[in-house]
């Protein structure tokens, strides 16, 4: 009897690297989305700083938000740069709605796109599950754990420094890494993802 010929791994659907209308509205339309969450989110931070001044690190659990849109918007619509420009634009409308942090949020929200666009490239943008999901968010935490500690806290201990560096990466892990994975699937089975490669998982 002739031995089956090994399994190949599929290596997902060819990309398709044109941009359609209907990609560059909903970037737009995520980005716009979720910078209104970054405003609302700024909110929070300020008003829960009082809760974490026993351990002040330990606000970074709250962190994740600001990693989402950059993720959720490559799950979606699976593209070279969708990532980054969901992030900027998410960025540039919370900047614009007014933050504490100035226009300094629209590099950082560049930074925490390219980061994550990083990672969904190494996998030649045909890889879209939740381990690569984790990876791309965990990459755009990458900015602030390192940033935030230079112009921030810099006076903090270096435990301190590390725990932040350490929580930013575990909130951005769950709440933009799996958080986005979930939302992308609630999407697609609620039937709102039709135009995209994504409405199949």
């Amino acid at each position: 009897m002739k031995p089956s010929t090994p399994a190949h791994k599929d290596p997902g659907p060819p990309i398709r690297r044109r941009w359609r209308t209907v990609d560059i509205v909903v970037a737009a339309v995520v980005g716009v989305a979720v910078g209104v969450v970054f405003w609302l989110w700024g909110l929070v931070w300020q008003a829960t700083e009082v809760l974490f001044v026993f351990f002040p690190p330990a606000q970074a659990v709250l962190y994740g938000v600001w990693m989402l849109p950059g993720v959720l918007g490559a799950l979606i619509i699976r593209k070279p740069g969708a990532a980054l420009l969901t992030s900027i634009t998410a960025a540039s409308v919370s900047a614009f709605l007014g933050t504490t942090w100035g226009l300094t949020v629209v590099l950082e929200g560049a930074l925490q796109g390219l980061l994550p666009e990083l990672v969904f490239a190494a996998f030649l943008y045909r890889r879209w599950n939740v381990g690569v999901s984790v990876l791309a968010a965990m990459a755009a935490g990458l900015s602030p754990a390192v940033l935030d500690n230079v112009r921030y806290y810099p006076t903090w201990p270096l435990e301190y420094q590390l725990a932040y560096g350490g929580l930013v990466l575990i909130s951005a892990a769950l709440i933009a890494g799996v958080g986005a994975r979930l939302l992308t699937t609630a999407l697609a089975r609620a039937g709102a993802l039709a135009p995209f490669p994504s409405a199949r998982g």
